[in-house]
């Protein structure tokens, strides 16, 4: 028998969604994918997104990562409709500002049998789950203290003052819920697990079911390591007379050798990773979808907005195999998505990113415009953001100070000092001063009357303007330089051969 209600009862009513991480470290990207198929069923259905942080895991806590959490959300394009710090009709949304909520929900399971007290120490314990170990008997708790009151089981070994509560799993207990991914699913049977810690706090499996009531949770939405805990949620659901949401459980995110991915062995588990590198948060956004959903573009193509994957969406759709992360993918849609952008807003981002890593200060006027300027050029060779300061630091550096690299150097043939000697004399006059006229003006005097290959004789060139063997386009970027700029380059460079 199915244990939850029936799929057809949400199809397009306002679903209210949530993600639920804990601030314990760097955001993983796992929170973004579980976010972003939230979003894309709330938009569907005209219902809500919510954020809630489940910060009742104390030791764990890292200062600074509900901030980060926020953040990535907002750079994404994930925003919550309601969470801490947008506030909402069902705060607060920190489950350690709810402690007083959980208490009434324990007394009535303990009121009506469904969950007793459990005074076994640590040791104890530790030493039940080795026995099990050895003599193959089987997992979970043992009911030592099911049906003994305090004082009985103090005069047993293993006693500790402060109890934890456990919820009582029956024997008939019903496994099978109905997934809005997967159809018919069967989990394995659950044990008396703990709901409410010795400090008083409630665990996962207590607080998320209370939570997601009082929150008008329609559709959970979480990955399918989930799906062996689903059974106790609904049978708590059940006890404590709530509606039963509807669940969706994704597959898991995985590493190319099919381990789930983690931030201990994969930096892109790593949602800030992202943003450092300097990918788009459209492009990663996009390549979350396509990881567990099939292409919505125009003409099947894979890139795509996020309204036209809202406007698809259909949990149908959701592919149930572990997708793999592959980062080359991700690689491949943010060139792509560069390549798209507006030259002016690609340039803007670059700042911003460089600026946001310090890899570069502040740019002023002047500056700013010579990277608008000059992103035209490197438009087309970008993958990653952070991937313009190489190419365009160059342009950005006093013209006394340019730095020539020595690996260009030693590429040079012997006519370099000749080739710079009669550049310099045919752009001392040249007017006017763009791309097609410096090219046609070098092109006669070092190819046609020094008779040069064009290699060889704008190789030079190139170093002396750039200080580098490869670089963006040279006449171009001569232009932007500008008329004193380039020559102060040539003949500093020519000092230097």
């Amino acid at each position: 028998m199915s244990i939850a209600s029936d799929p057809s009862a949400a199809s397009h009513a306002p679903a209210r969604t949530r993600v639920a991480p804990s601030p314990t470290g760097d955001p993983h990207v796992g929170t973004a994918y579980m976010a972003l198929f939230d979003v894309a069923w709330a938009r569907r259905t005209g219902g809500r997104f919510v954020l809630r942080i489940e910060d009742t895991d104390r030791v764990r806590l890292v200062e600074g990562s509900e901030q980060q959490i926020y953040d990535s959300l907002d750079w994404l394009g994930l925003a919550p409709d309601e969470g801490p710090q947008r506030g909402g009709p069902y705060g607060p949304y920190r489950q350690s500002e709810r402690l007083d909520t959980y208490r009434p929900y324990v007394e009535r399971l303990l009121a009506d049998g469904h969950a007793y007290y459990c005074w076994c120490s640590a040791e104890r314990l530790a030493e039940m789950r080795e026995r099990q170990q050895k003599d193959k008997s089987g997992s979970g708790y043992d009911r030592l203290c099911y049906g003994k009151t305090r004082e009985e089981r103090a005069a047993l070994p293993g006693f500790t003052d402060t109890p934890v509560v456990r919820m009582l799993i029956p024997d008939d207990v019903p496994l099978a819920f109905h997934d809005l991914v997967r159809g018919e699913v069967r989990a394995p049977r659950p044990d008396d697990q703990v709901i409410l810690k010795a400090d008083g706090y409630p665990t996962y499996h207590l607080a998320v079911v209370v939570d997601d009531h009082e929150m008008g949770i329609t559709t959970v939405v979480r990955g399918e390591e989930w799906i062996s805990s689903t059974p106790k949620h609904i049978l708590l659901q059940q006890w404590l007379g709530i509606p039963v949401p509807q669940y969706a459980h994704m597959p898991l995110l995985r590493n190319s050798d099919k381990s789930k991915i983690s931030k201990r062995r994969n930096p892109a588990a790593r949602l800030l990773w992202f943003r450092e590198q300097g990918y788009l948060p459209e492009a990663l956004r996009n390549f979350l979808q396509l990881l567990a959903y099939p292409p919505v573009g125009d003409d099947g193509s894979e890139i795509a907005t996020l309204e036209q994957f809202v406007d698809s969406f259909d949990w149908s759709r959701v592919n149930t195999t572990g997708p793999i992360f592959d980062v080359q993918k991700l690689d491949w849609l943010n060139g792509a998505y560069i390549r798209a952008m507006d030259p002016d807003l690609l340039a803007d981002r670059i700042i911003e990113h460089l600026v946001e890593r310090r890899v570069w200060s502040e740019p002023d006027a002047d500056r700013r415009d010579l990277v608008r300027r000059a992103t035209p050029l490197i438009q087309e060779r970008l993958t990653l953001l952070g991937e313009a300061a190489d190419k365009l630091d160059f342009l950005l550096v006093d013209d006394a100070t340019l730095e020539v690299q020595q690996a260009a150097l030693d590429k040079l043939g012997d006519d370099a000092a000749r080739v710079v000697d009669a550049s310099i004399g045919v752009l001392e006059g040249l007017a006017p001063w763009d791309a097609a006229t410096i090219q046609a003006a070098l092109r006669a005097t070092l190819v046609d009357d020094l008779g040069l290959k064009p290699k060889v004789a704008f190789g030079p060139v190139r170093v002396g303007i750039t200080g580098r063997q490869v670089s963006p386009p040279l006449f171009e970027s001569m232009e932007i330089l500008g008329h004193d700029a380039a020559l102060t380059r040539l003949r500093r460079f020519r000092e230097l051969l």
